[in-house]
């Protein structure tokens, strides 16, 4: 088998199968063999900031010498931007040798009872995928994003996690996590581990609340950080600065290698997450060498700078659109475009609406996704009613050259959606 045939497999798992109980996940990992046992694991769920602070995590125990493992989703390009070493994707090869051995895995799984229809989802497939590259890696440590949710996500499976992290809670996904802000947070919370702490970047009491009642029942020792520990954030050409008030080590100064504002509280987070891990590593961890590796992390997709006057950002919910536009508010632009699309199932309109009061943007040009979930052209257009100019294009590729082609304009903007973002990054890729 091939990585492309392998890769086709797997996106075609959607047409033949549905996701399976917990306690069939929890089975077949248990046949695989769960890492967290024997390698230290830290967790991580939340509605925006996982990948970053996934990414800080990792820049922080790489400063100290250590050997990564990380697990995150969605792609932007390739399917093996979800397995990491480091800073280095799974191979082609490993990918297929690993694939092979989960598919010989289930099929062994299907002969004992009550497993004879089970196969894997595709997020679960890749999980189970990560969990066989990583024991064959032997990484220091293990970072963990959730997909979708917590309680019910494939990754909930683990059982020994060392530190788990629940990042900013939004409404978002409510069709699968429920419609209020507590059935959201009470979904989060179940990631939570007896006796194992939990950091959470507190925004909405409503939900911390939720969190630190999940954390009480568990036994759990639960360290909010908000965006009162965040003090003298000052912005420059190079990229953000700020002091951090942690929960223990007083303030910490931070600088970042971005232009995205949110990304201080996602490196705040996982600085307090890196002292608490601390304690549970064999030496501890250099609080300065996290914040070295923090200053020259650049997470793809997130404010990302394309070109000089090129950004694109994966923002796609309300609370991720507010946080770009806060970060474009700050840019000293004079006049600013927008390339937009999003799915089908976000609220697209309410996310029009903050972009269209915001007042940031001369033009908006509106294209359609490659994607079966992609949100209709016309739905777009009918959103943006009302705003600044508005353009439409046919797809990502034709948008794109309607947005670039504004030479008066000091800066380009991308955002509406991580399915655009790899689609940009495609195309540069390509030379389009």
């Amino acid at each position: 088998m091939t990585y492309s045939q392998a890769e086709e497999y797997l996106l075609n798992i959607p047409k033949f199968t549905a996701k399976n109980e917990p306690e069939k996940t929890r089975a077949f990992l248990h046949e695989l063999g769960d890492f967290s046992d024997t390698i230290p694991t830290v967790h991580v769920a939340g509605t925006n900031g996982k990948g970053s602070v996934c990414a800080y995590l990792r820049a922080g125990l790489e400063a100290n010498g250590l050997k990564v493992g990380m697990f995150t989703s969605p792609h932007l390009v390739s399917m093996r931007e979800r397995f990491m070493i480091n800073e280095e994707m799974i191979t082609e090869r490993e990918f297929v040798n690993t694939f092979n051995y989960v598919q010989t895995m289930v099929e062994e799984m299907r002969k004992k009872e009550g497993f004879c229809a089970y196969h894997p989802t595709f997020f679960e497939f890749l999980f189970f995928m990560a969990v066989v590259w990583f024991k064959n890696k032997r990484p220091d440590v293990i970072i963990l994003e959730t997909g979708l949710g917590g309680r019910l996500d494939a990754t909930n499976s683990i059982s020994s996690p060392k530190v788990c992290v629940i990042t900013e809670i939004g409404l978002d996904h409510c069709e699968y996590l429920g419609n209020t802000k507590e059935d959201i947070a009470y979904e989060k919370a179940g990631i939570i581990k007896p006796g194992v702490p939990v950091v959470h970047f507190s925004k909405n009491a409503s939900f911390d609340d939720v969190i630190m009642r999940r954390a009480q029942e568990m036994g759990s020792k639960a360290f909010f950080i908000s965006r009162e520990n965040i003090k003298n954030l000052v912005t420059s050409d190079a990229g953000i600065d700020f002091s951090m008030q942690s929960l223990y080590d007083g303030f910490v100064e931070i600088c970042l290698h971005t232009q995205a504002l949110y990304q201080a509280e996602n490196a705040s987070v996982s600085y307090e997450t890196l002292r608490v891990l601390s304690e549970a590593l064999p030496g501890g961890l250099d609080r300065h060498k996290c914040l070295e590796g923090f200053r020259s992390m650049i997470w793809p997709g997130r404010m990302e700078k394309i070109s000089e006057c090129f950004v694109i950002d994966g923002g796609h919910n309300e609370d991720g659109i507010n946080a770009f536009l806060e970060s474009v508010s700050v840019d000293k632009a004079i006049k600013r475009n927008l390339l937009y699309s999003a799915v089908s199932d976000k609220n697209v309109e309410a996310v029009a609406g903050l972009i269209k009061d915001s007042g940031l943007f001369s033009k908006i040009v509106l294209c359609t996704l490659d994607s079966y979930r992609a949100a209709d052209i016309e739905r777009l257009k009918a959103s943006f009613a009302g705003a600044c100019e508005v353009i439409t294009a046919g797809g990502t590729a034709e948008g794109l050259k309607l947005l670039l082609s504004d030479k008066d304009c000091d800066m380009h903007y991308a955002v509406g959606s991580l399915y655009l973002v790899g689609e940009i990054k495609a195309l540069y890729q390509e030379g389009t």
